[in-house]
């Protein structure tokens, strides 16, 4: 799809302002015209769903979009391809999670993980055993909300991850990912990509590249194939479009990564900059822990020393879990 920025009119941005302004951000502009009113309220809502808040839509924001119009009950959620996303979905599988029905990362995709976890809740209630979540799911869900209160399936694993870190990064599968959104960052992210998976070749990791330097796959793409090739976890880099250094984690209005939060805490405290949530495709697409370091000046050195925190982090002391304590 083509970007709409301020100055933009049409039909197209009618249906943007409406569609802000149904989840609470309301434009002051006239309807059909993108001004400064719009673009202030696409920033808060991309703020609000970490995302890149330069208040402009392109295909992530505009998804987004979509996908925070559903609320759950309001269409019938099934397994299909391209599979269905949306805020119904993530707060179906946090649901799920919570009743202990595993539908992992509450990531608002129904892959394989929801299904199955949408098949045990039936099984369970002794409901037909069809995979898809309508009005008779919804409701015996509603009937369990008393119990929703629990922590989630996705929040223990995180915690038994990071409880399973290992001293060392010898033999972790490492997924090492170059954003290439233009020849610039490719070249640039490549250098520092290159240098973080010879680092962590040499202590005896296994660095899997998403990309070969001549190659520019889509982020959502890239995402995918970490997925299928099981690494343990994910580092990529980025140059940022808005020109703010920071360390970026898994996390929106539903959920968080726990993991990812503390890895990206451990390298952005060695880079020194700060860390932050955000809900990408490669963080919000993969299964496992992921970073994605954003950093202006994008050298090897860079990639280099996010190889040093990590392997710092994993020698550190682990504190006890308050949890296993009482």
């Amino acid at each position: 799809m083509r970007l709409y920025r301020k100055g933009d009119e049409g039909e197209p941005v009618r249906d943007i302002q409406d569609r802000l302004s149904a989840l609470g951000h309301p434009s002051a502009d006239r309807r059909g015209f993108f001004g400064d009113g719009t673009h202030a309220a696409v920033a808060d809502f991309q703020s609000a769903r970490g995302l890149a808040a330069d208040g402009i839509v392109g295909p992530d924001t505009w998804r987004t979009l979509v996908d925070a119009g559903f609320a759950l009950g309001s269409r019938m959620l099934y397994h299909r391809v391209p599979m269905m996303r949306g805020d119904d979905v993530a707060e179906l599988q946090r649901r799920l999670n919570s009743l202990g029905f595993d539908a992992g990362k509450v990531d608002g995709i129904f892959g394989p993980d929801t299904l199955r976890a949408v098949l045990d809740f039936q099984a369970n209630r002794r409901m037909a055993e069809d995979g898809i979540v309508g009005r008779e799911v919804v409701t015996e869900l509603d009937l369990m909300s008393r119990a929703t209160a629990k922590p989630g399936r996705e929040g223990v694993r995180e915690r038994q991850w990071l409880a399973a870190l290992p001293r060392t990064v010898a033999g972790q599968r490492v997924y090492v990912d170059a954003y290439c959104r233009d020849e610039t960052e490719a070249e640039a992210t490549w250098s520092a990509a290159l240098e973080f998976g010879r680092a962590i070749q040499i202590l005896g990791g296994v660095p899997i590249f998403s990309r070969s330097a001549d190659t520019f796959p889509t982020e959502r793409v890239r995402a995918l194939r970490a997925n299928r090739l099981g690494v343990d976890f994910v580092v990529s880099f980025a140059v940022p479009q808005d020109g703010t250094d920071a360390v970026f984690y898994f996390a929106s209005q539903h959920s968080h990564s726990a993991a990812g939060e503390k890895l990206a805490a451990a390298v952005a405290d060695h880079l020194n900059v700060p860390a932050s949530g955000r809900a990408t495709a490669m963080l919000k697409d993969t299964r496992e822990p992921a970073i994605v370091v954003c950093v202006v000046q994008m050298t090897g050195r860079l990639g280099r020393e996010a190889a040093r925190a990590i392997v710092s982090l994993l020698a550190a002391p682990r504190d006890a879990d308050p949890a296993e304590s009482r």
